[in-house]
């Protein structure tokens, strides 16, 4: 393309992300797919025209950085306080059954002997489908005017925290995967992070909040919580072994309670997130989605892995769920919706495929078995609710709380 094809790239991406996104949300399907399949069609597995590039590793890098920091923001601590104990075993569950389920059927196919590198390579794939993507279960809660039921806050909280724990358990096998390091320095490195994001964490508090009394809502807070958010970033990755994606997170948890600046830095970040970086991101996974390589041991280990992903999901937050005394009905709800993958498990396998950890010929698989799980979800949800008691209702009192969205 020449010295300046980074531009037309960048163009093209822009304009077949948004082309194709909005295709998918007219048939009520995420725009996270018409990213993807944008990013495919482009791509060498496509018609060819555009290739992985430095800059748009790069670009996109930032991206997933920008749409962590941007979760992390969005988090509720409020309502984390809310639903209590109840959301924590329900998520803590609901990740280490998908791990050992999706982690297990990818050993079945892939791997003969039990070796250090065989196990975190498999914990990896399980790690890519515990985390749940909880946009598409609230739409379809609110549509079907369930979202602030006891249910429904329940599994916006569990959502959230999962993908705490998940977020965590990567930075561990992030640190662990590298077979030269020793395991014991891996988890003081890991524990040194968290006490360092707890120190700083409480400083740049109290200094956002101090400073959110007169400015708020200005320009420069934006900048100051964007740059505090790549710092977080670097320090997670440089100094601790720790995901940059992790340092990011945890950067807009730190920020997420200074509620005068919470929702103003939110808006700022996003509108710059979504207009550039994001859609790299996505375009630039379906770029290395090489379908080339695909046979029929590849697609029956996609079928068999999107029902587990799916199984392990409902088995593993419905038990949960029928733990804290849910009904069964209760219980399945909250289960299903909480099937949908999304935008961190994409993130996450990118981080297996940057670290060696996941197996390229695999990573189509795993991309169509987040597609099916984003397009299942508000399917089985809506047939669950609608066949329970009194259309799902069996708990109309609601909630106060407002919704979180992840």
């Amino acid at each position: 393309m020449g010295a300046y094809g980074y531009l037309l790239a960048l163009a093209l991406i822009l304009l077949f992300t948004k082309i194709f996104g909005l295709a998918t949300a007219h048939v009520h399907l995420p725009q996270v797919v018409g990213a993807l399949i944008a990013g495919i069609l482009l791509g060498p597995s496509g018609i060819g025209i555009l290739h992985e590039t430095d800059f748009l590793v790069k670009t996109a890098e930032i991206g997933v950085i920008m749409l962590m920091f941007i979760a992390g923001i969005d988090t509720d601590i409020n309502e984390l306080k809310h639903t209590g104990p109840a959301a924590c075993l329900i998520a803590a569950i609901g990740v280490f059954v998908p791990i050992i389920g999706c982690g297990g059927v990818y050993f079945l196919f892939f791997e003969d002997s039990f070796t250090y590198a065989n196990i975190i390579k498999a914990s990896f794939v399980g790690i890519v489908f515990a985390a749940t993507s909880v946009s598409i279960t609230v739409e379809t809660l609110n549509e079907m005017g369930k979202l602030k039921t006891r249910v429904g806050a329940t599994l916006l909280s569990a959502a959230i925290i999962d993908d705490i724990i998940g977020i965590v358990v990567l930075s561990v096998l992030s640190a662990l995967g590298d077979s030269s390091v020793n395991p014991g320095i891996v988890v003081l490195k890991i524990l040194g992070f968290f006490v360092f994001a707890g120190i700083v964490g409480f400083i740049v508090y109290k200094l956002f909040k101090k400073i959110s009394i007169n400015h708020g809502t200005s320009r420069r807070v934006a900048v100051w919580a964007m740059a505090f958010c790549f710092i977080m970033a670097y320090c997670a990755e440089r100094f601790f072994g720790v995901a940059d994606i992790t340092g990011a997170y945890f950067a807009g948890v730190i920020l997420c309670n200074v509620t005068k600046m919470r929702q103003y830095v939110a808006k700022k970040v996003t509108a710059a997130s979504y207009l550039v970086f994001s859609p790299v991101f996505f375009a630039n996974i379906g770029l290395k989605t090489d379908l080339s390589g695909i046979n029929s041991e590849i697609i029956v280990f996609a079928a068999v892995l999107a029902v587990m992903a799916v199984l392990t999901k409902i088995i593993g937050c419905g038990l949960g769920a029928k733990i804290c005394r849910m009904s069964n009905h209760e219980s399945l709800v909250v289960g299903v919706g909480m099937v949908a993958r999304g935008e961190v498990a994409l993130m996450v396998a990118q981080k297996g495929i940057d670290s060696g950890n996941i197996d390229p010929k695999v990573f189509p698989a795993i991309v169509l078995c987040v597609v099916i799980a984003a397009l299942l979800t508000p399917v089985l949800l809506k047939l669950v609710i609608s066949h329970g008691p009194s259309g799902g209702g069996e708990n109309k009192k609601t909630v106060d709380s407002t919704p979180v969205t992840v």
